[in-house]
């Protein structure tokens, strides 16, 4: 059993989230501070369900790296890969919130923000190669030197275990969409698993429908291709199934950390061997019920959270599955 069960490599910071709902920053008085950034929330995730969990990053050697590095060991996740960047400060974040589906972000990167400082000359391989589960977003290949080091970790995985690629777009990141399409199309091969949303997916292969989107990322050389809907639910296709999981019921209060929560869920299911539609269903429950908390790392659940909702009524139903002869949910033979 490998000594990190998920490790996750890219963005970390400190989210500043107000405690007021339905309310611009001009007029917010009080903030929340939690741990922040995706492959950070992942690994929290991955630790609640009981996962020795791993992050790569990088932070400011300011206080706010010093909150990093005890957010991390108060998760229980391992910080020994976190190191600090002299002369960058640790990201800030802040938003606003406006149920159920505005959250305009605020980020705090300049003049660069550390954790694109991660370099592949300092890069335990070792680890990275033995790791159950290697996560690692598309925003590490928006610049140097975290692209190299990406692209050095993803070689160094060579197909082993669960490769993840979050597609993780976030156009301040980058100059354009194009051209942070030809860096994903780049890593997709090195990778055995993508997860995106629509507008990610699109970014990475040109393709906007669901169905369309999955076969595209399969054929760019992943093994499980995740494509989340938003309302519509999330899409997966593993080659031998199509999975489709309706949304789960929830009560916005800040959709932002629901796609980590899906991410560290998806992490336990892989790495437990449950099929992709035990496993997509798990991870489409654990967004949800993150969707309805304000925080992201804090908010993360528990096994137990995640199997209450997914017993209640309205979710009791499971995913639809078909074969792969037969095509994704509601489409024709001719279609898979």
């Amino acid at each position: 059993m490998p000594s990190v069960e998920v490790l996750t490599m890219g963005r970390v910071g400190v989210d500043l989230y107000p405690l007021q709902v339905g309310v611009g920053l001009a007029e917010v008085s009080t903030f929340g501070k939690w741990l922040g950034g995706s492959a950070t929330n992942v690994a929290v995730a991955a630790a609640r369900y009981g996962r020795r969990a791993a992050v790569i990053t990088r932070t400011g050697d300011d206080p706010f790296g010093a909150f990093v590095h005890a957010a991390l060991r108060g998760y229980g996740v391992d910080d020994r890969y976190v190191t600090a960047v002299p002369g960058l400060p640790t990201p800030v974040t802040f938003c606003e919130m406006f149920p159920p589906d505005e959250f305009p972000l605020y980020f705090y990167r300049w003049p660069k923000a550390p954790d694109l400082e991660i370099r592949p000359g300092e890069l335990d391989l070792g680890t990275v190669r033995d790791a159950g589960v290697f996560w690692v977003t598309g925003t590490g290949l928006c610049v140097e030197p975290s692209r190299a080091a990406t692209l050095a970790a993803l070689g160094a995985r060579n197909g082993r275990g669960v490769t993840v690629l979050d597609l993780d777009y976030r156009p301040a990141f980058w100059r354009s969409p194009e051209e942070a399409g030809r860096w994903l199309r780049r890593a997709l091969p090195r990778a055995t698993v993508a997860v995106g949303n629509l507008e990610e997916c699109e970014v990475a292969t040109g393709e906007r429908e669901p169905a369309a989107a999955a076969r595209a990322l399969r054929a760019l050389g992943v093994r499980l291709a995740v494509v989340k809907q938003g309302g519509k639910g999330v899409l997966a296709h593993d080659g031998a199934a199509w999975v489709e999981v309706p949304p789960a019921p929830v009560q916005v209060v800040n959709g932002l950390g629901a796609g980590d929560a899906f991410g560290g869920a998806l992490c336990h299911g892989l790495l437990s061997g449950w099929d992709t539609g035990r496993a997509v269903r798990f991870a489409n429950a654990a967004g949800a019920i993150v969707a309805g908390r304000i925080a992201c790392s804090d908010a993360m659940p528990t096994a137990a959270e995640v199997e209450a909702l997914l017993a209640g009524p309205a979710t009791a139903g499971g995913p639809q599955m078909t074969g792969a002869a037969g095509g994704p949910p509601g489409a024709g033979a001719g279609d898979a």
